[in-house]
């Protein structure tokens, strides 16, 4: 049975459990779980992380621990009863055990070693936490050390920053938000700027000396030098080294480690130097024998130096080897170091190019007990103290120092009857009082412990040494007095005894008769003769003796006048001993009572070090005098005592504060003194207003506080002695007093007066007073002192008076002292306090100390438990201070912030005060306050001003910038504050102003207040962690829950009001539901429905509605950049509209059902893209996805949504996103749909987007000419010449001749680099996206898309992949079936595809160029085509060209390529059968148009090579010899075929003529070929020339016929070009169609290979179907596979049979042209394309009928089933005169076509865009073809010819062949189609025209197209009579007709009819404002 548990209620799984039982949960070790029940060995419970998921485990799975539980039942909650920081160690490590994995995912090595670095400390640091035999120190130390870990790793892992008070951390509702704020301030400014300490101490450790001259023992000492002033800064360290150089004891590191304490700030400087000095113990001259002699001397080695400021810059403990340098003379040697630092390089150098002092120097910082703590080891391994010489800056009492140092200086010595000088050596001891030698008291250094006696260094025979040695005399304070030093003089010899002979001595006493040392200083001493050491031992014969020159009385002139001396200077640092006698006379005051007065007035003048060494003394001393005669000297004792106080305020000696403070508490005595002093204080505080002088008023009144702490004092031992006597004298004293100085400080002055820093200085010492007079006064009364006080202050001063910051100081000190913290004193204090805080609130002066004085009463008022008191409290603050506070945080959140960094950074601090101010202000306020607040406005205005600026005021807070992004907890707090304000205040809105009193500006105010508290990051819970997540529900609720509450229950009150909030609030609520919280959305979705409803009831419609849920969506979209957030966000509005329930249900009981649901509709479309859109715009995104999605958004906003301005701002994404990827062209043609939407107009534009204010023209300027130079880089110069014809027409117009020219030099260079610069032609592939995983955008559907420079299939399937991680490629062509559109994956199709060119008139025009050439082939594409060959029927293995059929697919796209995209979708496929007949005609074709263009090639010399030639003639002939032709005749010319196929009698007539002419090109090529070959290859030619004859036998050629042999007898310019008029008569009409259609030249020169899908073997096959093949059944059978095909030998890859069909094969037209649309339909989708204006109901043209035949129809003619206007090719202005033009205009006939154009000039001044398509105006000659021809084949008649030679072949008309007019409908290879028209049949031309075609527009309003050709064209192709085609006698022009001529052309010309759709709804002309 399940029993409820009591004490189990919380434990830590030991083991993982699976769960596998029923009911049972799944644990996993470390998982902390809370128990509900238990029940024989089982628990029941759920894990912490996930209390949702509740069931049982076995109970020895879990360790119990301690823990109590917080309100008991159903929903109680478990607390560890641990150590708080273990529980927040334990959290925190288990939040970044799982980011910690995620770093490792996410590649971020570096973070992720560091962090399990730390993670493993912390766990280490927990053990001993837990363990817990830890001391309370070294607790606290662990503590910390976890504290600044786990900080550390929250902020790298920018989770949120953590409060804590001591170590633990705060639960933010136990203390006021100011505390909480003060503390997450700390936390931010420690994480921020490390304090930089005052105090550094330097760490030595002596490593070796490297010499390779060593072998005696050395000394080295260390010191710090200051080179500025020439003196060391502290001791010597002194390290012993051994003959190898390395310290002698190894074993004792403090022998060789030294820490150099008490370095200020001011040491730390580029000139303080380390100076190492080294001495050698050894042979007096470095290189003398051992034997000379045994004594050892002390002589100089060499010295080093190294910057301080070097090691500010090093690593944390650097290794430095040191050079070491020696003396050039041995008596510079006292210099040394200074003449290095400075760089004297004649008086020292190297000792040794090797020698060098290895020594590691670390710098550490902090006082010395933190170096302690930080660093145990040095201390506890054993280091030496050296200190420095002299105090640190900072005295600390208690510290013990006795140090004498004596350094010896130099020496000036007789020679002593000797011919050379002396080698001195000075020997100094030190002797007590009974002459002694005192043991230990010499030390050479730390480092080395003391000796009794010091050698000093001797310098080879010299009478004037100079050592500048310092020794340290550490003798005992009580040994002192009556010591003496004694320096002995000795002459080292070098002769073999060695001996050291004393030759003199000299002593100095260390302490004078009166008591005084002997003073800092130099002293020259006496040298005394003594040859004999015994004449020393009774010290006191010579201590009678002079010691010091100075000290020689003057009649003793023979001491004074000898020459020899001796000098040392000392140095005492002591805290018992004085030097000073001013000091001792005071001290001494009862024995020389005549001296006091003096001694006092001495006292100012003596160091203030010496004062503090005696403090206690001297304080005894001054009172002793008070009390003794205070009417004499009391004002001088005062004035002695407030020097004192104040010299303890100097920071030297602020520590000696306590120690007056200990003295005042324990040792004071002066129990009558109090008179005295408030006396005096009070006579000085009389005098202050009429005193000239205030300074040392100021100075009596800075010590206040300790005089108050003086009387204070000395009143209580006065009452304790005398039972409390004289009680009310005392008080009427102090009240006296205090009534002086309230006098003085309502003194007013203007300005910075003396008595205002008095007043000031004053102020500052004050709140000091109030703890004393506490000790005395109750708290009332001290507390109305304070209250009068302050409140004698004049409030009204001036802003600029220094005086005022200093009265909220003075406030502030008060407010945070002990008095203010008892309520009784506070009720009296604080209207005070609010009366000036006031006062500068409203000025907005000194807020920094304002917002810490509201800080500390915030803090104070949390504190306080009892209930009535805060009650009062607060309603007195909210009074005085809640408006002023309001409208304070508005002005300061307004005001632009300061710019320098620290100002900045008070000024952050300031409103962050003052926030944290108001929040804990409105915390405190309950119902009651809130009531009085509401009544407390009198009218409605002031109430309403009142609420609109507490809801600015809330809005500024939820900023994110109000706080760092770390500081959750603050926010969370701000927020829980604000919502329960808004509760409160809601009420008051209600009732205020709703109905009549309606006032929109306040609700509103409210709505965005909550929309905007609903969508802020914090609160969104779904983005944090579980357990974070837990903590807040926990704490607050859902908080946004709540707010969208109240919003509903406010929006249902607003009744017919709710129409001011449509459509404004359609947004920000839109915003609210997009929030992915059910309940919130199930509150705000009637609100929709709600809103629908009114608008309709209003305006019949959502227009508004819509119009604003579209905007928000987007403005949604692009504000939620690379927030993945935003992706769930906008998921969560597809349920909201869609299949949601609850709103569709609404509507659809609706009257607006319909409009409803469309709308829905139209905004779950929109949502579609916007998501695609949201999803491609990831970073790490592909260009082509984010390409692909921004098209498909673009379209949607101009066809459905009609949103002009999005469809702008979508254009300028796009061209963004082209010009990253460098798509220029594309980009081009992007920027062009704006320019298209501006007209040549002065109107002017606003700014917008980055384009500046300027007008239309401008604007339009600006966009050419930036297009033109994308489309030059892009390679698309055609294009780009057009816009400058544009451009150049407008300035001409405006003879802005300067541009003009740039303009027309410009078109001149786009000219030459068509004819000079290499373009490559790109390869197209068709590439399909099936399955539902693809983006809605490319879902289902197929596309084309043109590669990039040099890519082939592989290259682009391997990029589609890459972009497609997911796809699987499908590796068949067939279509794929419904299962794969259905199915969850991503499957991409990819082949490619042959582009099929509109422009055939430019590729089938002879003497073009294929630089020209190779543009139309691949641009303006609407077409393309695939072909898949197989076999149908039985396969004859002898010939299987018999049943070889091609299924040839064509796709029609929805825009030309290149276009905006690199890709377009797939409108319309075609897909039809060829015969095997069709098949080979085709093949023939293209191999005969192949072999043209390399006749042409070779003789114009475009080939500089003839291989290309000889490979395609061996290639076919060689082929044609084994039986390719052969196989042709054997499949169709037989008689079986001809009787089976009746119908194909035309197709067989014409492939054998393809056969005779192939023939035919070949033996002129021959004959080429002979001309140009090498003569290594003649006889490869021999043998082409052999075989060409058994082809022509084979075919049954002896001799060409007629009609062959009359195209190419005129080769005879050089160029197999059809003759023009020379031989009119040779040819029959047939005959004359022949050579018109197969001109030798008409052929484009492509010879170019793709990626075939075929094998090579196959590709070998079909590229020749008459080459030599295998068996073709594997070849046709194969799949397409991607490929590249190999040419083999001298075979060309078929152009027409493999799957993907090479550019060589590019160019034929298929079946027939479709009607072109007219300018504004090019862009619609098919749907919205209207019906033309021409062809009302558009017929398949397989359907047409030619509206009347013309001539007589025996002659063969065009295709019959072409309507005439269909046949008809745009024309174009073209290079024929304006006069003829304008002639041929006047003289159109109406009988022809139904609209007449006006006439249009070659370049009219105010051109409308570029033609549609480039077409002639020449006359049309129709092709026909073969299959629906009604003419049988035929023989030539050389009678036939008469009437077509005129027309024949005749590319003289106007410039161009035409070709818009269907052609071969199987030709892979561009055809020219300028066959002849019949003599009756009249040619038909167009006129443009584009004015009417401007009205048309203008009337219909229609997005402008896609593309540049796509402006003001036609509207149809009008005929031209007969009579004006123009006479073909005249020239044709080489180059293709220039694209200015083509202004009726287009770039991307649409070839198909216009379908009838209807129009989209047109776009509003607002373009002026854009």
């Amino acid at each position: 049975m399940w029993i409820p548990t009591e004490h189990e209620k919380y434990g830590v799984v030991l083991a993982s459990f699976r769960g596998s039982v029923q009911h049972g949960l799944p644990l996993e070790i470390g998982d902390t779980v809370q128990i509900l029940e238990k029940c024989e060995g089982w628990y029941r419970g759920f894990i912490l992380k996930n209390p949702n998921a509740k069931g049982i485990f076995p109970s020895s799975y879990i360790h119990l621990k301690n823990a109590h539980i917080k309100n008991k039942g159903q929903f109680e909650t478990v607390i560890p009863t641990e150590d708080s920081v273990i529980t927040e160690m334990t959290s925190t490590l288990r939040d970044w055990g799982t980011m910690w994995k995620q770093l490792y995912v996410k590649n971020e090595g570096d973070l992720f070693h560091r962090l399990w670095h730390v993670m493993n400390e912390i766990l280490d640091l927990r053990r001993q936490v837990l363990v817990g035999h830890l001391t309370h120190d070294r607790m606290k130390d662990v503590k910390q050390h976890i504290t600044a870990r786990l900080d550390w790793g929250n902020e790298q892992l920018g989770l949120d920053l953590v409060p804590r008070k001591d170590f633990s951390m705060v639960d933010p509702d136990d203390i006021s938000v100011t505390e909480l704020y003060r503390l997450m301030e700390h936390r931010h400014r420690k994480k921020d700027t490390p304090v930089p300490a005052s105090t550094h101490h330097l760490f030595v450790q002596m490593k070796s000396l490297m010499s390779s001259n060593l072998g005696e023992e050395l000394e080295v000492f260390f010191s710090i030098y200051d080179s500025r002033e020439n003196r060391p800064l502290s001791e010597r360290f002194f390290v012993r080294l051994n003959k190898q150089g390395v310290p002698k004891s190894p074993e004792k590191t403090e022998r060789q480690c030294t820490l150099f304490v008490d370095l200020g700030s001011s040491d730390l400087r580029k000139d303080v130097y380390i100076v190492v000095h080294i001495i050698r113990i050894g042979r007096m001259g470095a290189g003398e024998k051992k034997n000379v002699c045994s004594v050892q001397y002390r002589r100089p080695f060499g010295c080093a130096v190294v910057s301080i400021a070097d090691l500010l810059t090093a690593d944390s403990k650097d290794d430095h080897l040191l050079k070491v340098y020696t003396c050039n003379t041995e008596s510079e040697w006292y210099q040394i170091h200074e003449n290095i630092i400075r760089k004297v390089n004649s008086r020292y150098n190297l000792s040794g190019s090797n020698t060098g002092l290895a020594v590691s120097l670390q710098l550490l910082h902090g006082d010395i007990e933190q170096i302690r703590r930080e660093y145990m080891v040095l201390f506890t391994r054993g280091v030496s103290i050296t200190k420095k010489l002299g105090f640190s800056d900072v005295i600390m009492p208690g510290e013990m120092r006795n140090d004498l140092y004596i350094t010896l200086e130099k020496g000036e010595f007789e020679k002593g009857g000797k011919s050379v000088a002396r080698n001195v050596e000075v020997t100094v001891y030190v002797l007590d009082i009974d002459g002694q030698i005192l043991k230990g008291s010499v030390s050479a250094g730390s480092g080395e412990p003391g000796g009794d006696e010091y050698h000093s260094f001797v310098l080879y025979h010299n009478n004037s040494p100079r050592w500048a040695e310092q020794i340290k005399l550490p003798i005992p304070v009580d040994m002192f007095r009556g010591s003496h030093v004694r320096f002995e003089f000795r002459h080292c010899s070098t002769k073999e005894k060695g001996e050291k002979k004393l030759f003199g001595f000299s002593f100095v006493p260390l302490m004078q008769e009166d008591g005084r040392t002997l003073p800092d200083g130099t002293h020259e001493l006496i040298i005394h003769k003594c040859e004999e050491n015994a004449n020393l031992h009774d010290s006191a014969r010579y201590l009678k003796l002079p010691f010091s020159k100075g000290s020689v009385p003057g009649n003793n002139q023979a001491a004074k006048g000898t020459k020899e001396s001796f000098c040392v200077t000392s140095f005492l640092c002591s805290t018992k001993l004085t030097q000073n006698g001013d000091m001792l006379d005071l001290l001494k005051w009862r024995a020389h009572p005549e001296r006091i007065n003096d001694s006092l007035t001495k006292l100012k003048d003596i160091d203030g070090s010496e004062i503090v060494k005696f403090l206690q003394d001297t304080l005894d001393t001054l009172f002793g005098i008070l009390d003794e005669n205070s009417q004499r000297y009391g004002l001088k004792v005062f004035d002695c005592l407030v020097h004192i106080i104040n010299l303890l305020q100097d920071s030297k000696f602020q520590h000696f504060k306590p120690v007056m403070d200990t003295y005042i508490e324990s040792h004071f005595a002066g129990a009558l003194s109090y008179r005295d002093l408030i006396k005096v204080l009070k006579w000085y505080v009389d005098r202050i207003v009429d005193a000239e002088h205030q300074e040392h008023i100021q100075q009596v009144l800075k010590a206040t506080e300790y005089i108050f702490k003086y009387i204070i004092q000395s009143r209580r031992l006065f009452s304790l002695a005398t039972g409390g006597q004289n009680e009310e004298e005392f008080r009427c004293c102090i009240h006296e007093l205090f009534m002086s100085l309230r006098f003085f400080l309502s003194q007013e002055s203007k300005g910075a007066s003396p008595v205002t820093q008095t007043q000031a200085v004053f102020l500052r010492t004050f709140p000091a007073v109030y703890s004393e007079l506490l000790k005395i006064f109750t708290v009332r009364e001290v507390a109305n002192f304070v209250r009068e006080t302050l409140g004698s202050l004049a409030v009204l001063a001036h802003a600029d008076c220094p005086l005022e910051a200093v009265k909220l100081q003075c406030i502030a000190k008060t407010v945070e002292s002990q008095l203010y913290t008892n309520p009784e004193s506070r009720g009296i204090l604080l209207p005070v306090v609010l009366h000036h805080l006031q006062v500068h609130m409203q000025e907005q002066r000194d807020l920094v100390m304002c917002a810490r004085i509201l800080s500390s009463m915030f803090t104070l008022i949390k504190k306080e438990n009892t209930e009535f008191a805060v009650s009062e409290e607060v309603a007195v603050v909210v009074e005085s201070l809640l408006g002023v506070l309001l409208r304070t945080i508005l002005e300061i959140t307004n005001r632009p912030q300061p710019a320098g960094t620290a100002l900045r950074l008070q000024f952050q601090d300031v409103t962050g005060e003052f926030v944290a101010c108001l929040l804990a202000l409105l915390r405190q306020m309950t119902d009651k306050h809130y009531q009085q607040l509401l009544e407390s406005f009198s009218n409605k205005d002031d109430l309403r001003d009142f609420l609109l600026q507490i809801f600015t005021v809330f809005r500024i807070l939820i900023r994110p910038e109000m706080f760092p992004k770390d500081w959750t907890v603050m926010r969370l707090v701000t927020n829980n504050v604000i919502i329960t304000t808004v509760l409160y205040l809601s009420d008051a809105l209600r009732k205020n102003f709703l109905n009549e009193k309606f006032d929109y500006k306040v609700w509103d105010s409210y709505f965005y207040l909550s929309v905007i508290f609903i969508n802020q990051p914090c609160l969104q819970l779904e983005m944090f962690s579980p357990s974070k997540r837990k903590k807040i529900l926990e704490k607050y609720g859902d908080m946004r829950v709540m707010m969208g509450c109240e919003i509903f229950s406010m929006w249902q009150n607003l009744g017919e009001h709710k129409l001011n909030f449509i459509p404004a609030m359609i947004g920000p609520f839109l915003e609210v539901t997009l929030v992915p919280q059910p309940d919130l959305r199930n509150v705000m979705i009637p609100i929709f429905h709600d809103m629908m409803d009114w608008e309709q009831r209003r305006s019949g419609n959502f227009k508004q509605v819509e119009a604003k849920l579209i905007d928000k969506l987007d403005s949604l979209m692009s504000d939620g950049k690379g927030d993945e957030t935003y992706r769930e966000l906008f998921n969560s509005i597809i349920p909201l509209f869609g299949p949601y329930p609850s709103l569709l249900k609404k509507i659809e009981r609706e009257t607006w059902r319909e409009s409803g649901v469309s709308l829905i509709a139209t905004v779950t479309r929109l949502m579609e893209r916007l998501l695609d859109y949201r999803d491609c715009m990831k970073v790490g995104e592909v260009d082509g996805k984010k390409i692909g999605c921004t098209v498909s958004l673009l379209n949607f906003y101009k066809t459905e949504l009609n949103k002009e301005e999005m469809y702008i701002r979508y254009i300028h994404k796009l061209y963004e996103l082209h010009l990253k990827a460098q798509n220029y062209t594309e980009a081009s043609y992007t920027l062009l749909l704006y320019d298209e939407l501006l007209e040549w107009s002065e109107r002017p534009l606003r700014e917008f987007l980055n384009y500046p204010m300027q007008t239309e023209w401008q604007r339009k300027e600006y966009l050419h000419l930036t297009i033109i130079q994308n489309f030059d880089r892009g390679k698309c110069w055609e294009n780009g010449i057009i816009l400058c014809r544009e451009l150049a027409d407008q300035y001409e117009a405006y003879y802005d001749y300067r541009n003009l020219s740039k303009m027309r030099m410009m078109e001149a260079s786009l000219y030459d680099k068509i004819m000079d610069q290499q373009r490559l032609e790109p390869e197209f592939f068709r590439v399909g996206f099936y399955g539902k995983k693809f983006p809605f955008f490319l879902r289902n559907k197929e596309f084309v898309c043109r590669g990039h420079d040099y890519e082939r299939l592989e290259a682009f399937q391997q990029r589609m992949l890459n972009e497609f991680p997911h796809a699987i490629a499908m590796q068949h062509v067939n279509q794929p079936d419904e299962t794969i559109f259905q199915a969850e994956a991503q499957y991409l199709q990819i082949y490619a595809v042959t582009p099929i060119p509109e422009s055939q008139d430019v590729l089938q025009r002879d003497g073009v160029p294929n630089n020209i050439k190779s543009f139309y082939k691949v641009n303006h594409i609407w077409r393309f085509r695939y072909d898949r060959p197989f076999h149908k029927g039985t396969k004859d293995k002898e010939n299987e060209f018999k049943s070889l059929w091609v299924e040839r697919t064509t796709l029609t796209l929805v825009q030309s390529l290149p276009g905006i995209s690199r890709w377009f979708e797939v409108e319309k496929r075609e897909l039809i059968e060829m015969s095997p007949l069709e098949n080979a005609i085709e093949v023939m074709e293209n191999k005969n148009a192949q072999l043209r263009t390399l006749i042409s090639q070779c003789q114009t010399r475009q080939m500089h090579n003839i291989n290309p030639l000889t490979m395609c003639l061996n290639g076919v002939i060689d082929a044609a010899v084994n039986g390719g032709l052969a196989r042709y005749q054997e499949a169709f010319f037989v008689k079986d075929y001809i009787v089976n196929h009746p119908e194909d009698g035309e197709k067989i007539g014409r492939l054998r003529e393809l056969m005779f002419e192939q023939a035919h090109i070949l033996e002129y090529g021959l004959a080429v070929h002979e001309k140009f070959v090498p003569q290594d290859m003649r006889p490869l030619h021999k043998k082409l020339v052999d075989q060409f004859h058994l082809m022509k036998s084979s075919l049954g050629i002896q001799e060409f016929p007629a009609y062959v042999r009359a195209s190419p007898v005129h080769f005879t310019n050089g160029s197999p070009r059809a003759c023009r008029n020379s031989v009119p008569n040779a040819i029959s009409p047939d005959g004359a169609r022949v050579v018109a259609r197969r001109s030798p030249l008409s052929y484009p020169a492509a010879n170019r290979y793709s990626s075939s899908s075929l094998s090579s073997q196959a590709s070998n096959e079909v590229s020749n179907i008459t080459g030599q093949s295998e068996s073709s059944d594997e070849v046709f059978n194969m799949q397409p596979s991607p490929s590249t095909s190999s040419l083999s030998s001298n075979h060309s890859a078929s152009p027409n049979v493999t799957s993907s069909a090479p550019s060589s094969a590019r160019g034929s037209p298929l079946l027939s042209d479709k009607n072109k649309h007219s300018r504004e339909n090019s862009c619609l989708s098919p749907r919205d394309r209207p019906c033309s204006a021409i062809f009302p109901n558009p017929q398949d043209p397989t359907q047409r009928t030619l509206p009347h035949q013309i001539g007589d129809t025996s002659l063969p003619r065009s295709d019959p089933s072409l309507s005439t206007p269909e046949k008809v090719s745009n024309a174009t202005p073209s290079s024929w005169s304006l006069d003829s033009a304008k002639e041929a205009n006047t003289q159109l006939s109406d009988t022809v076509g139904k609209l007449v154009s006006p006439p249009v000039p070659p370049r009219p001044p105010y051109p409308g865009s570029p033609a549609r398509n480039l077409r002639s105006l020449s006359p049309v000659p129709t092709p026909r073809s073969p299959q629906k021809s009604s003419a049988p084949p035929f023989t030539p008649s050389p009678t036939e010819c008469q009437s077509a030679g005129l027309v024949s072949n005749s590319p003289a008309l106007s410039g161009s062949y035409s070709s818009g007019i269907s052609s071969l409908s199987r030709c892979s290879v561009s055809e020219a189609s300028a066959a002849e028209a019949p003599p009756g049949e009249p040619a038909l031309t167009t006129s443009t025209s584009s004015g009417s075609d401007e009205l048309i527009r203008r009337e219909n309003k229609t997005p402008p197209p896609y593309s540049v050709y796509e402006r003001n064209n036609p509207r149809r192709p009008v005929p031209l009579p007969h009579s004006l085609s123009v006479p073909p006698g005249v020239d044709p022009p080489a180059l293709p007709p220039k694209p200015h001529q083509q202004r009726a052309g287009k770039l991307d010309a649409d070839p198909r009819r216009a379908e009838p759709f209807p129009r989209p709804r047109p776009l509003p002309r607002k373009v002026s404002q854009l």
